[in-house]
């Protein structure tokens, strides 16, 4: 079951502006959380950003992960 509190919704994704997206890439570049599931609840919400409003994570793409992996 998927816990619903942890959905990211249009609505936060339309609140973002330039200094909510700068705050959230600070906390993601300085990797400084308490558990490793909330600097992976930022990390999704910075892909949803990018897949959403690519306009505003311009400066901060080099922290999504986009690099093609090789599974073998």
């Amino acid at each position: 079951m998927v816990d619903s509190s942890l959905s990211i919704t249009p609505e936060q994704l339309a609140a973002f502006d330039d200094a909510s997206i700068a705050e959230l890439a600070r906390r993601l570049e300085e990797d400084d959380y308490p558990t490793p599931f909330a600097g992976l609840a930022d990390w999704h919400l910075l892909r949803a950003l990018a897949i959403h409003r690519p306009d505003l994570i311009q400066p901060y793409v080099h922290l999504v992960d986009q690099e093609p992996f090789d599974e073998e």
